[in-house]
Formats: C-alpha cells, sequence, structure tokens
C-alpha cells in the first residue's frame, strides 16, 4: 500500500485511524496540497476528484473518501478491535453518526471555510459561493450545539465505543479553530470530549 498524505483534516483523519489501529509500514508520499500539486495531470490520473488522502493498494488501484479508505482498513487490519464495529448493529450506529457529522458538521464547516478564510485558494479550483459562508457556518455551529446535547453523559459519540465518528469530528473541529470556527465552550459535553479526544496519542500525528 502507499498512502498519498497532505495536509488538512481529512488526511488527518486517516493518520489517526492507522495510528489508533496500531497500523504500520505503510509507506507515504506527500502531495503538495497548498501548492496544487493534487490538481495536477500525474495525480489527477490516480484519483480523478483531485481530493486528499488517497490509499493505493497492492494491485495499483486507488481508493479515496476518507470513510472508504478507513472501512478497507479496518477490515483488512491483521488485529485489533474493530473502530468500525463488531457487529451489524455496531457498525450501522457508527455509520449512522459518521454521516450526521459529514452532513450537518463537516460539510457546511468547510464549505464555510472554503468561502470566506480560505476563498484565496479555493476560487480557481472549484465554484465558490462567498454570500453564503456566515449561513453555512451558523448551521455547522447549530448542529454541534445538537451534538453536544445529544452525547450528554456518553464518553464517546457512539456511547463507550471509541469509533471512526470521533476521529472524524476531532479533527475536523481541530482544524476549525485554527479557521475561525472555534468550539463555542457552551457546548460542554463536546469540550470535555475534545480534551480526552485530544490526550490521546493518535491525536498528534
Amino acid at each position: 500500500m502507499l498512502l498519498f498524505d497532505s495536509v488538512g483534516p481529512n488526511p488527518k483523519v486517516v493518520r489517526m485511524f492507522i495510528a489508533e489501529h496500531g497500523l504500520t509500514g505503510i509507506p507515504v508520499q506527500t502531495v503538495d496540497l497548498r501548492g496544487g500539486e493534487n490538481r495536477q495531470a500525474d495525480y489527477l490520473a490516480k484519483n480523478p476528484t483531485g481530493g486528499l488522502p488517497s490509499l493505493q493498494l497492492a494491485d495499483g488501484s486507488i481508493l479515496s473518501e476518507i470513510t472508504a479508505i478507513c472501512e478497507y482498513l479496518d477490515e483488512t487490519a491483521p488485529a485489533g478491535a474493530s473502530l468500525i464495529g463488531a457487529t451489524p448493529q455496531e457498525r450501522a450506529e457508527t455509520r449512522m453518526w459518521t454521516r450526521r457529522i459529514d452532513l450537518g458538521i463537516v460539510e457546511p464547516m468547510t464549505a464555510g471555510f472554503r468561502y470566506a478564510e480560505g476563498l484565496k485558494m479555493f476560487s480557481t479550483r472549484m465554484r465558490c459561493i462567498p454570500q453564503a459562508a456566515d449561513d453555512l457556518k451558523a448551521m455547522a455551529k447549530e448542529k454541534l450545539a445538537w451534538l453536544d446535547a445529544q452525547i450528554a453523559g456518553r464518553q464517546f459519540v457512539c456511547g463507550d465505543r471509541f469509533t471512526l465518528a470521533d476521529i472524524i469530528l476531532f479533527a475536523f473541529l481541530q482544524f476549525a479553530a485554527a479557521v475561525r470556527q472555534p468550539l463555542d465552550p457552551a457546548n460542554t459535553n463536546l469540550a470535555a470530549w475534545y480534551e480526552r479526544m485530544a490526550a490521546r496519542p493518535s491525536a498528534a500525528v
């Protein structure tokens, strides 16, 4: 395997997932996202979306999209507890929360950044809607307040199970804090959860 890595929250998710699973020996090739290397012909031939990260398998095929990469790694890991789930019900619960986090928080949060603080970089790479930035950020903030209530009394998003849902949420909240979308301290359940996540060794990758 070969991991095409870069800066940003999406690659962070996969690096954390690899670290939490204790997977070693996966070679890494860094792609210059800021410099636009991922939009050049060589990388687009591997991943036509230009997105990062990507995982090249032994047969040369490429997986992209962080949930797909993480589920592949989870299913092929030689040992260790699953970070998706050990039963159909657990896997469904993880996917349910991952989907809610993706659609309700990650998508509006990242789009809000791209259309505002990140506009200079992204305006030549994708269609941007600057006038929507504030509303998108507000949508993410509202959904975070909703999630704060949902996880009251839980150690992790899926109760007592540490899962991919936690990794995705942490990586993007960490990114958001760096781009002027800090977590509202009024979300005390999420704030406590974030501190627990930040203390995990994988958070430093």
